[in-house]
């Protein structure tokens, strides 16, 4: 352990690492408004060991970049599972914590002060579509896919599926779903890209490197749901249709 760090400031702290402030917000620490506390001083009202937080920022975090998992040749009901556990690790974790992240913003900085009204009001609306989407795409897209898995793999009737079959098209749901990928660019242009002056505020930095995060992780998302799921969908779809047409040609 390295107890140097228990007497330096949030600020330095959060400085040197902006992940760190993170662990902080998931300890119960409200470091956006004890900039100047020691680690120490401000573990102590909490009944929190300094070492406690150190481990926790010695921990791995949660990983966006799926380019190095095979997905290819998972079964598509794991790819579902894993999509469904990015889901709940962006709604129950990620954006919450930018949530806070922006009802505490108050920069104190011209060229912020304005960048900080606007967020508190687009963030609520961009949250709240966000999860209203994520909710829509797992009660209808992953529901769907799974009765096509299960039709293919004999575990249900194919014919269960053919008012659905003529309600949904993946195609169609995959080109929709691509032109819905880039919900981040509202905030982008608030942010003007997530510009930085040199004298930028800390806080800002730490919610500018938590916006960009989250938008190369719902990338990843979307890569995984573009370039493994729809494809291994459309073909299940295709032979369930075509199960389907040899059943009513030999009847």
């Amino acid at each position: 352990m390295n107890t140097a760090l228990h007497h330096q400031s949030l600020h330095q702290l959060v400085s040197d690492d902006h992940e760190r402030a993170y662990v902080l917000h998931y300890l119960g620490i409200p470091f956006y408004r004890q900039w100047d506390h020691t680690l120490a001083q401000a573990c102590q009202p909490l009944g929190i060991r300094p070492e406690q937080v150190e481990l926790e920022w010695q921990q791995p975090r949660f990983g966006w970049d799926s380019g190095d998992v095979p997905l290819a040749g998972v079964p598509v009901e794991l790819i579902i599972q894993y999509l469904r556990y990015t889901h709940t690790i962006f709604v129950k974790h990620k954006l919450p914590y930018i949530g806070r992240l922006v009802e505490s913003f108050q920069a104190h900085h011209p060229e912020y002060d304005s960048i900080a009204r606007d967020m508190k009001v687009l963030y609520p609306l961009f949250r709240e579509d966000f999860i209203h989407h994520i909710y829509q795409e797992e009660d209808t897209l992953f529901s769907y896919i799974l009765e096509l898995d299960r039709a293919v793999r004999h575990q249900s009737p194919a014919t269960r599926l053919f008012f659905k079959l003529e309600r949904y098209s993946l195609q169609q749901l995959a080109l929709d779903h691509e032109v819905h990928d880039d919900e981040m660019a509202g905030i982008r242009h608030i942010t003007h890209n997530y510009r930085l002056t040199d004298t930028a505020p800390l806080h800002v930095k730490v919610l500018y490197t938590e916006l960009q995060q989250f938008e190369a992780a719902l990338q990843a998302h979307a890569r995984v749901e573009n370039n493994v799921l729809f494809p291994k969908a459309m073909t299940l779809e295709s032979q369930v249709r075509a199960r389907l047409f040899n059943t009513v040609r030999h009847n």
